[in-house]
C-alpha cells in the first residue's frame, strides 16, 4: 500500500490506542509513525508498545517509525497551606527556597535554578499562563514578585519562564533513564523537550551515538534566538505550539511556525507541526472548521509531518482523528494552489554535487513527466536531499537498512521500502523499476529516474542519475 499524500502523520499512543488492533486501525487510517510520550509511559510500557508496533509493521509490510518523547524538566510551584490562594492584580508574593507551606505572602519554589535565573522585570507564568507574575527584586535566596494578571495560585502548578535562561540541562534524571531505555528498545527517534540551546541537543546526540534520530522540540523562546544552530545539530525539529504559545505572545505563534518550517526546509531537515491540531476531536467526531484550516496551513507550508497528541492518545475518536487528518492533507495536496506555493518556497540547493544531483532529478522528472524518482539511500541522506526539493512526482526511497527506512517515515514525500542492496548498476536499475511497478507507482511503459551514490553503499555520495523504462515484466527496459 502507499499513501495518496506526501505529508506524514504522527500519532501519539495512549490508553485509547495501545492495543495491537487499534494501532493497526490507526496505521490503516493514515498514521505513518507513532509517538510514545515518556511523561506517561513506564519502561515496561515502552517495551510493550515497541514490540506491538514491530508486530504491526511485520503484518502490514511497511516500515513504521517510532518516536520516544522525553518529558524534560517540569518546573512547578510548591505547596500552599490551604492548597490555593486568591490573588489580585498588584498583590506582592515572595518566591523562596523555604519548604514551609505557602501563604498569601510567599510560596516555596522547589527549583534553586529558578531563583538563580530570575532578574527584575522577568515574567513568571503559572498554570499555562493563567497567572502572570513580574519580578520586582531578586536575590540568591528569593524573589519579590507582583501579580500582573490572574486570580488564583494553586499547589504544584506548572511554571514557565519566558525571559529567564535557566542554567540547567534539558534532561532530568528521569530523562537519562528514559533515553537509555528508548535506545535499548531501538526506537527510531528521540524527542527532546524544552530545548534552550544547541548544547542540549549535543548532549543527547553524544549519548545516542547515531542509534536514533534527534528531534528538538521548539517550545522555549530562548531556543528561537539560537534556532539555526539547533537545527544544524538536530536531525528534525518539532514546532511545539502548546508550550511555545504560553511563553511567547500567542499571536506570534503562526509567524514563528512559518519561520521554523521554512528554516527547516532550507536546511533539508524534517519539521513536524504539533499540538491542538484537531483538539476538539478528543470529545467530538468532527473537528471545527478552524482546526481544518490550521492543518491545511501546515500542509500548504510543506511541513514534513503533522501530529496528533491527545486526539489519538486519550480521545474518544482516535481512528476518526487520523482519518480526518489524512483527508485534509490529501485534499490540500490536490488543491490547484498547492504545487505553486510549495515551489515558491523552494530553497536554492547547496553548492555540492549531491544537492545538484537531487535538483537535477526533480527537474528531469517534472520536465519529462516521469512516474517516480527512485533513490537508493543507506544512511538516509539521499532520501532527505530528494525530499528537500519537494518534487511534484512521487519519491521512492529504497534502503537495505530497516532502521533507515523507519527513520525516513517522518520525511515529506518519501515512500520507504526495505530491500536488499543492489549488486551492481544493472541490478540497481532493475530493482528500482521492479519496485516502482510492484508498489503501484509505475506501470509498463512508464519511465522513472534513479539516483544513487557510486560506488554503491557509499554514505552520502549521491552522484549518479539514470532514466529507465519499466518493462512489462517490471524490470527495466531499454
Amino acid at each position: 500500500m502507499h499513501r495518496k499524500r506526501r505529508t506524514k502523520i504522527l500519532a501519539t499512543l495512549g490508553p485509547a490506542s495501545s492495543s495491537k488492533e487499534k494501532i493497526t486501525e490507526l496505521f490503516n487510517a493514515g498514521a505513518d509513525l507513532f509517538r510514545i510520550n515518556m511523561s506517561h509511559s513506564s519502561h515496561d510500557m515502552l517495551n510493550d508498545l515497541v514490540a506491538t508496533l514491530r508486530s504491526v509493521e511485520k503484518e502490514v509490510g511497511r516500515p513504521i517509525g517510532i518516536l520516544a518523547d522525553l518529558q524534560g524538566p517540569k518546573l512547578r510551584l510548591g505547596e500552599f497551606k490551604d492548597d490555593s490562594i486568591e490573588v489580585s492584580t498588584g498583590d506582592k508574593i515572595t518566591l523562596d527556597l523555604n519548604e514551609a507551606p505557602g501563604t498569601q505572602k510567599r510560596v516555596h519554589i522547589p527549583h534553586p535554578e529558578i531563583i538563580d535565573a530570575l532578574e527584575p522585570g522577568h515574567r513568571i507564568l503559572i498554570d499555562d499562563g493563567k497567572v502572570t507574575l513580574k519580578v520586582l527584586k531578586a536575590s540568591k535566596k528569593d524573589a519579590l514578585t507582583e501579580v500582573v494578571s490572574g486570580t488564583k495560585l494553586s499547589s504544584r502548578k506548572g511554571i514557565s519562564l519566558p525571559d529567564s535562561d535557566l542554567a540547567v540541562s534539558s534532561l532530568t534524571e528521569k530523562d537519562y533513564a528514559d533515553l537509555d531505555a528508548a535506545l535499548a528498545a531501538e526506537v527510531d527517534w528521540i524527542a527532546i523537550s524544552f530545548v534552550q540551546r544547541p548544547e542540549d541537543v549535543a548532549e543527547v546526540r553524544k549519548i545516542a551515538k547515531g542509534r536514533a534520530g534527534i528531534l528538538s522540540k521548539i517550545e522555549k523562546p530562548q531556543a528561537l534566538t539560537k534556532l539555526d544552530d539547533i537545527i544544524e545539530l538536530s536531525d528534525a525539529i518539532m514546532v511545539a505550539r502548546g508550550d511555545l504559545g504560553v511563553e511567547v505572545p500567542i499571536e506570534q505563534v503562526p509567524g514563528l511556525q512559518k519561520q521554523m518550517t521554512r528554516a527547516c526546509r532550507r536546511a533539508g531537515k524534517p519539521v513536524v507541526v504539533a499540538t491542538q491540531m484537531l483538539e476538539s476531536m478528543i470529545t467530538a467526531p468532527m473537528p471545527t472548521r478552524a482546526e481544518v484550516s490550521d492543518v491545511g496551513t501546515a500542509v500548504f507550508e510543506g511541513a514534513d509531518a503533522i501530529m496528533l497528541s491527545a486526539e489519538s492518545a486519550v480521545g474518544d475518536y482516535p481512528v476518526e482523528a487520523v482519518t480526518m487528518m489524512d483527508k485534509i492533507a490529501t485534499q490540500i495536496e490536490q488543491d490547484e494552489n498547492y504545487d505553486g506555493i510549495i515551489s515558491a518556497q523552494r530553497s536554492e540547493p547547496e553548492p555540492t554535487g549531491a544537492d545538484a544531483i537531487s535538483l537535477a532529478a526533480r527537474q528531469i522528472a517534472e520536465t519529462l513527466n516521469l512516474s517516480a524518482i527512485v533513490c537508493y539511500t543507506g544512511s538516509g541522506t539521499t532520501g532527505l536531499r530528494a525530499a528537500r526539493e519537494r518534487p511534484s512526482v512521487p519519491i521512492i526511497a529504497l534502503s537495505p537498512v530497516a532502521r533507515t527506512a523507519r527513520r525516513l517515515s517522518i520525511v515529506w514525500g518519501l515512500h520507504c521500502v526495505v530491500t536488499e542492496d543492489a549488486n551492481d548498476l544493472d541490478d540497481m536499475v532493475d530493482r528500482a523499476c521492479r519496485i516502482a511497478a510492484s508498489e503501484r507507482f509505475a506501470k509498463p511503459g512508464d519511465r522513472v529516474i534513479i539516483s544513487a551514490g557510486v560506488p554503491l553503499g557509499t554514505p552520502g555520495a549521491t552522484n549518479m542519475l539514470r532514466i529507465a523504462f519499466v518493462a512489462s515484466d517490471g524490470q527495466s527496459g531499454i
